[in-house]
Order: C-alpha cells, then sequence, then structure tokens
C-alpha cells in the first residue's frame, strides 16, 4: 500500500547542483558565501533590513527574547494552541508563558486575548502564523504599542502569507522562519530571524556566536553565548528554494484547493479557509463535528490503517506534561475555551508538496467513509 506522506518537500536539479556547488567551492576563500547570499536574498525578499540564518526557528526566539533583554521576573504571552517551540524560548530565559486564547477561524491569537494576558510583568508578545494563516496585526500591533511592549513574530509556517499585502516576517521587533523538512521552503533544519533594528541585529549576531562581537577575528568573547549558525551546504539549500519560492507557494495554494473542492462544502467537516487571499496554508487542516463522535487520535488511527498519514491539530501548550505545574497554565486551563474546544476535532491532512490531486482525491474519499461509517 502507497503512504500519503503528511508533508515534505519539493526537490530539483537546481537545489541538488546549489549543494553540490557549496560541497565542492564554500571552503577556504569561499567559506560561509552560500550564508552570505541566502541571509542578504532573504531579506531583500522580505523587505527587512537583516536576516540570520540559524539551525532552527526555535533558536531564532531565544535570540530574540535574549536580545530584548527579557528573562527572570518577566512574562511573554503565546498563544496556547501551537507548537511547545513557539514556547520554549521563553522558559530558556528565564520568563514566564502568559497563554492565550485564539480566534475560531484563524487559529491565531486575538488582540482581545492578548489584551487578557496583559500584566505589569510583561515584556513581550510572541504571535504565532499558525499554519500559514495571520492574526489581526494591526490591532495587536496597536495592543503591544499602547502597553509599551516587544511584539515577535513566530512566521515559522507562514512564508509566502501576507496580510493586506504585507508579508508575513515583516512585524513586530522580530520575525522567525523554520526551513524544517516538513515545511514549504526547507534548509533540512534550519531557520532566519529578521529584524530591521541595527543595533538588535548586531546583538543577535554577538549572542549567536559564542559571544564575540561582530568582525572579532581574536577569539576575543564578550560573553558567554551560544552556537547558533547554519552550515553552508543548508544555505545552499536555501538559496535554490528561496529561487523557487513562487512555484512552491503556487504548489501549497493548489493543494488546499483541492481539499477545498472536495471537502469545502461536507456538513459533518471544516476544511479551514481564510477571507484573507493572502494566506498560504502550510498545512490543510480539517475540523471534525464532535457529533460524529470521533475525536482526532481515533480518526488519526483509521486513516493510517488505510495507508494515510495525518498530524493531530496541537494540544493547547497549558494542557501538556511540561506545564503541569505552572500557574499560568492552570489560569489558561479555566480561560481559554477555544483552543480546548477545537483542539480535540482538529486535524492536519497530508500536505506534502509531492502529493498529486490523485493522493488529494484518496486522501478525500477514505476521509469521508470513515465520517460516514
Amino acid at each position: 500500500m502507497k503512504r500519503v506522506p503528511i508533508a515534505g518537500p519539493s526537490i530539483t536539479a537546481k537545489e541538488i547542483a546549489y549543494v553540490q556547488d557549496a560541497v565542492a567551492n564554500a571552503w577556504y576563500d569561499g567559506a560561509g558565501a552560500p550564508v552570505v547570499r541566502f541571509e542578504e536574498a532573504f531579506a531583500t525578499y522580505l523587505g527587512r533590513r537583516h536576516a540570520v540564518s540559524l539551525p532552527s526557528c526555535t533558536s531564532g526566539l531565544h535570540l530574540a527574547l535574549r536580545a530584548l533583554g527579557i528573562g527572570p521576573g518577566d512574562e511573554v504571552i503565546v498563544p496556547d494552541l501551537t507548537w511547545i517551540a513557539s514556547s520554549a524560548p521563553i522558559a530558556y530565559v528565564g520568563a514566564t508563558p502568559v497563554f492565550a486564547d485564539v480566534d475560531p477561524d484563524s487559529l491565531c491569537a486575538t488582540p482581545e486575548s492578548v489584551r487578557a494576558c496583559l500584566t505589569p510583568r510583561t515584556k513581550a508578545v510572541i504571535v504565532v502564523d499558525l499554519y500559514g494563516a495571520m492574526p489581526d496585526m494591526a490591532a495587536i500591533e496597536a495592543v503591544t504599542r499602547e502597553a509599551g511592549v516587544a511584539l515577535i513574530e513566530d512566521a515559522a509556517e507562514a512564508i509566502g502569507s501576507s496580510l493586506d499585502g504585507r508579508p508575513a516576517g515583516t512585524y513586530g521587533a522580530f520575525s522567525a522562519f523554520s526551513f524544517h523538512g516538513s515545511k514549504t521552503m526547507t534548509t533540512g533544519e534550519g531557520g532566519m530571524l529578521v529584524c530591521d533594528d541595527h543595533t538588535l541585529a548586531d546583538r543577535v549576531d554577538q549572542l549567536r556566536d559564542h559571544g564575540r562581537r561582530p568582525g572579532d577575528r581574536a577569539f576575543n568573547n564578550a560573553e558567554v553565548a551560544f552556537k547558533y549558525k547554519m552550515s553552508s551546504l543548508q544555505a545552499a539549500l536555501g538559496l535554490a528554494q528561496l529561487e523557487r519560492i513562487d512555484e512552491l507557494v503556487a504548489l501549497k495554494r493548489r493543494l488546499h484547493g483541492w481539499y477545498e473542492d472536495r471537502l469545502g462544502d461536507r456538513s459533518e467537516l471544516r476544511i479551514y479557509a481564510s477571507p484573507n487571499p493572502g494566506v498560504v496554508w502550510w498545512m490543510v487542516t480539517a475540523q471534525v463535528d464532535p457529533e460524529i463522535g470521533l475525536d482526532k487520535d481515533e480518526l488519526q488511527d483509521r486513516l493510517a490503517a488505510v495507508g494515510i498519514d495525518t498530524r493531530p491539530l496541537f494540544r493547547p501548550l497549558s494542557s501538556l506534561p511540561a506545564y503541569a505545574d505552572e500557574p499560568q497554565a492552570a489560569l489558561a486551563r479555566q480561560r481559554n475555551d477555544v483552543a480546548y474546544r477545537l483542539s480535540p476535532y482538529g486535524l492536519n491532512l497530508p500536505s506534502a508538496l509531492s502529493l498529486s490531486e490523485g493522493d488529494v482525491d484518496r486522501v478525500c474519499q477514505e476521509l469521508v467513509s470513515i465520517l460516514a461509517a
């Protein structure tokens, strides 16, 4: 039985050629050249002044918090419905995560949920462009500006998305991207942190290179910091992917359209779409009517039995064992009705860039059959 994968990249001769060139030439006088080219091209693509390549989006969020001076005693607001990589860096700097509820349509934090979590200890808000959707950024910017707190955009899943013509990754003091192998564009593993402030960019450069000031050649470390860098081979792959970004985004749009055409008018489930035409859904996400009597775990098992791989909609962070003893998690479990209502019945459907229309037909037929049983 051919399995239908949940996620995966589109790799062509261009990517292979760029990586082969880096293997052959990114040494000696050419050492690091692909990294510089990738960073410059990515900054140009977004229209931001600085782009810093990293081993992951998680490391980008960590550096953003450190560069902003956030630490013990501070609070950082983060959506409750997201992967733990969005919140873990808050603990890395010794701060406290505060979990905000989400919008039932975008699955992202709302201005109201962010405002409800503000306290005198709040120093930053991390918004997440979940699955490629984007929150009401203008309103959230207004909330953070009024409160005098920093805004960080976790755009890990949102390359290619935009809101009112403004690309994902252009909001806040920092925006961070993931290039994991499952993402729309990939470097295998990897990430990028972007910003416009020169001082913050220099601070990130120092923090990611073991505390060496930018340009230092004497190993004269100014502080104990981190080793957060991307290799030339990864950067070469990323550059090739970036040069194909319009094609990759078009593939994601076409994939989502196939699912909408086949499942969009079903009463027993909902395929998440958006009134924002700029959204590029990284993962096609379905919400099953609770009246069917199937939670996401059982539905995943049944689809897996017929060769179809899926992912569960994230569980609320405040429900995870990792946060079981956190007072803020206990508050969130009582407050965040939307996240707790949606999570048990949400599922990511196969969204790999390699999928054919026939693959999507098969997924939809099996899903409808299971729900009708």
